[in-house]
């Protein structure tokens, strides 16, 4: 395994005329662990999330992967790249069935183009069943499972296709309690079967349970980079309310 980041970026920034969206952006990624990139709407965590999936490049800064700087010119740069994006709306076939939407766009095809659909029937179920979820039947259509199944079946798919690096676009933002719950876990399984992944998220708490390290995004700049045994719960939450402003705030009030 290298020793270098599976990706880095350095003093990263993009700019759309006049308006900035990043700015001074510096983050790194290692293998076996999860980056919670965190901040509100407005942050600016899509246009990162563009610049890594290779959607938009930089005004300015690098990007290295494995220690080599890169230039991601489309998304197929950054696949080739290891680096595999689930976007929140998971860009699913809903009435197709769960293994045609796993092998979409890659499916196994045979002479004259047939599709193997046995096998590919079998290597979804058994990916599946790896990640600890047992359809009676692969062959249901997507839309029929939990909004929590078709967030793993997004990421299980992106691990059986060579991913290195999983950016995950606010994958419990729209799932209940025990949904949430079933991600966050898979989330620690992949990091535990020695995936990078990055974890786009407005949610603290969500972040604190599965986290190594934190970047707070406001308005385009980076507010904190903080290690699990650098901040708590408490901490994180509070930057994410306002920190000292919100501090100061609650000193006047209570004059």
């Amino acid at each position: 395994m290298s020793e270098e980041h599976i990706i880095e970026l350095r003093g990263v920034g993009k700019a759309y005329g006049a308006f900035r969206a990043l700015s001074d952006i510096n983050l790194s990624v290692d293998a076996g662990t999860v980056t919670c990139v965190l901040g509100d709407n407005g942050a600016g965590k899509s246009t990162l999330i563009k610049i890594l999936a290779g959607l938009h490049k930089p005004t300015e800064g690098e990007i290295l992967v494995d220690g080599e700087e890169v230039s991601f010119g489309s998304p197929r740069d950054s696949l080739d790249h290891g680096i595999a994006t689930v976007y929140q709306d998971l860009a699913v076939v809903g009435e197709m069935p769960v293994w045609r939407n796993f092998f979409l766009g890659q499916e196994l095809t045979g002479r004259f183009g047939k599709m193997h659909e046995a096998e590919m029937r079998e290597i979804t179920h058994e990916r599946l069943h790896h990640m600890g979820i047992d359809l009676p039947d692969v062959a249901v259509p997507i839309a029929s499972l939990s909004g929590g199944q078709r967030q793993v079946v997004a990421i299980a798919r992106a691990m059986y296709f060579g991913a290195r690096l999983l950016i995950l676009d606010e994958p419990t933002a729209a799932l209940g309690v025990k949904q949430s719950g079933m991600v966050l876990r898979f989330i620690a399984a992949a990091r535990d079967e020695g995936l990078g992944v990055i974890f786009i998220t407005h949610n603290p708490h969500h972040a604190y349970l599965v986290g190594d390290r934190f970047i707070l995004l406001n308005l385009g700049r980076q507010k904190m980079d903080a290690s699990r045994d650098g901040v708590t719960l408490d901490e994180l939450t509070l930057e994410m309310a306002g920190g000292g402003e919100l501090s100061s705030l609650a000193h006047e009030l209570e004059r």
